[in-house]
């Protein structure tokens, strides 16, 4: 990792293991918080440290505004020791034949939680190009050396059982002979641990990078291995949310994998876009009800996917036929042939339709999911997995032999 600090005053009370830590925290904070499509690292001109005190020398566009970017770097890097942050800002002169206008005026410094205090220098005149780097590809993104295929399973809504189907679909490329991993992309409501019947084992750590826990033999992280119960919520704005995802990906020690299979939040928003910005997917697979409303956001969903060149690899309709336990009927709760209705429209394969059963809800609540339960729902899983495994390798990234991880 680059190391952005030029200069570095150590607290008297920080070992030299302690001031290490801290300022690849940092670093890796600046490398992840973006300003437009740019990553704030390369704005930065200069960067002091003097115990919890931050200082940044930075030229950022015209169009900013600099308090913000101030008080959310502060929320950012509060975690990790840092009380206050100065900056030192340049702002690009007005186009040639432009009104001239007045420069931004400099945010007072502020304390790591948005309190203001005094001002700090005035914004040099010297004019500075705008940056217009434009925001990373998935063509451009490099393959995880690590990791053959990273798929995403996303929904447009909650309340799908987007999580239950990630879980046992993993365990079902498992059982057909891949080594897989889970990443556990829902920031707010982790679920993962808990389905997997792990909720109580947290990562180890190893060169600072964490070491995924062991479920099942899959190789598995969620931010709710890192909290200390499930009562702790989290809440986060957006650009701590994101770059807790990119922490968990990139800050992993990920074994040898033919998939990891990402486990994504509801919607189409903050981590989603981080992602297809940032993660090279081979495919998402899109978890759907048959009821009208379900449709429509999972329409959303792969209308995101095709914008951000990420193919979609199919649909999986979840809870299309419930039997009664007593009387044996066989009901459509939730409507009839959606998952075919938006395979059709968006040409993409209807993977596989999955029943509303409460075996399969018990199940994952127990931590022993119904492929790993081998149950009288495992072969609906096992199913779903063959059908991604058809077709994936025409998505597949091109390997980087010469990369070393």
């Amino acid at each position: 990792m680059f190391n952005f600090i030029k200069k570095i005053t150590a607290s008297k009370s920080e070992t030299p293991q302690q001031q290490a830590v801290r300022d690849s925290a940092v670093d890796k904070v600046l490398l992840d918080y973006n300003v437009g499509n740019v990553s704030i690292s390369q704005m930065v001109t200069g960067l002091d440290r003097d115990g919890d005190q931050l200082t940044l020398e930075l030229r950022l566009p015209q169009d900013c505004d600099p308090e913000m970017i101030q008080q959310e770097l502060g929320n950012l890097l509060h975690p990790h020791g840092i009380k206050a942050i100065h900056m030192n800002v340049r702002l690009p002169a007005p186009a040639k034949g432009e009104a001239k206008t007045l420069p931004k005026q400099m945010p007072k410094t502020t304390d790591a939680m948005g309190n203001n205090s005094k001002a700090t220098s005035k914004p040099s005149p010297n004019a500075e190009p705008p940056i217009t780097k434009a925001a990373p590809t998935q063509a451009s993104l490099s393959p995880h050396p690590h990791i053959r295929h990273i798929i995403v399973v996303a929904s447009g809504k909650g309340g799908v059982g987007k999580s239950t189907t990630t879980v046992n679909i993993a365990l079902a490329l498992q059982k057909l002979g891949n080594r897989v991993g889970v990443l556990d992309a829902d920031i707010y409501g982790p679920s993962m641990p808990t389905m997997l019947g792990v909720a109580n084992i947290k990562p180890e750590l190893e060169n600072e990078q964490f070491i995924p826990i062991n479920a099942h033999g899959m190789a598995m992280l969620s931010i709710g291995s890192l909290l200390d119960d499930d009562n702790t919520p989290v809440a986060w704005r957006g650009p701590k949310a994101t770059g807790a995802l990119m922490q968990l990906y990139n800050q992993t020690n990920w074994p040898q994998l033919d998939y990891l299979v990402i486990d994504m939040p509801p919607g189409t928003g903050d981590i989603q876009l981080t992602l297809a910005q940032r993660i090279p997917v081979t495919g998402a697979v899109i978890v759907t009800t048959p009821q009208h409303i379900a449709l429509l956001d999972a329409q959303k969903g792969i209308e995101m996917f095709n914008k951000t060149n990420i193919p979609v690899l199919g649909v999986v309709e979840n809870m299309a036929l419930h039997t009664c336990s007593n009387c044996g009927h066989t009901e459509a709760i939730f409507g009839v042939g959606g998952g075919d209705r938006i395979a059709e429209q968006y040409q993409v394969p209807l993977l596989g339709r999955l029943p509303l059963a409460v075996g399969i809800r018990a199940q994952v609540d127990k931590g022993v999911p119904s492929v790993l339960a081998d149950d009288e729902f495992a072969p609906y899983y096992i199913s779903i997995a063959k059908n991604i495994e058809a077709n994936i390798d025409k998505f597949a990234k091109p390997v980087d032999d010469k990369r070393i991880f």
